[in-house]
């Protein structure tokens, strides 16, 4: 991998104090080679989208359109409730790509991870996710997938994760993320 460095948005789809995926967004920034930065991007300033906002979008869309467009690339990480990613989530991810013409996820390289107590973890959350952001033109890392099934004790407090398998694993999956970034966005340059 080159010296490039690369800013990535992390999109935590979860507000719960004890969030299971926080912690594990937490994991993978210890985890991340040092070519990567993140910023974390809120979604809950947002209220519920509306086309009649096109026209005069509010500060706080217009704040996480901005966020969202600053970075290099976008790790998601995500719950599934109901067999899908939360709502508040998707909210966001409508915020961001309108009003039509202004997609602020388009060619912005991007990645799906997810952790549940069940044993897919988030398989389906993600696969309905990915297909949003098809729809969105954000290229996606395919491989390796990663579908965590988040049991006590995993990941501790300080985000680090304490079984050797999963940090390896985790590790791994961050280190093609980056790979993964610069490949998109040396040849697929994002646009003014």
């Amino acid at each position: 991998m080159s010296e490039n460095s690369y800013s990535i948005g992390l999109l935590v789809g979860s507000f719960a104090s004890d969030s299971i995926n926080r912690r594990l967004a937490d994991a993978l920034v210890r985890l991340a080679p040092p070519s990567l930065s993140f910023e974390d991007i809120p979604i809950d300033e947002v209220g519920l989208y509306s086309r009649d906002f096109d026209a005069d979008y509010p500060p706080e869309a217009r704040a996480l359109k901005s966020r969202i467009e600053a970075v290099d690339g976008i790790l998601f990480v995500t719950p599934e409730y109901n067999r899908d990613i939360p709502g508040a989530l998707k909210n966001a991810i409508d915020w961001a790509s309108r009003p039509w013409g202004s997609n602020s996820f388009d060619r912005k390289p991007t990645a799906v991870i997810g952790a549940s107590p069940g044993k897919i973890g988030t398989a389906v959350a993600q696969q309905n996710l990915r297909s949003v952001l098809s729809y969105l033109n954000a290229p996606q890392m395919n491989a390796p997938e990663a579908y965590i099934e988040f049991t006590e004790g995993l990941v501790d407090e300080d985000g680090r994760v304490t079984v050797p398998d999963t940090e390896e694993f985790l590790r791994t999956f961050m280190s093609e993320f980056a790979t993964f970034v610069e490949r998109v966005l040396t040849v697929l340059p994002q646009r003014d």
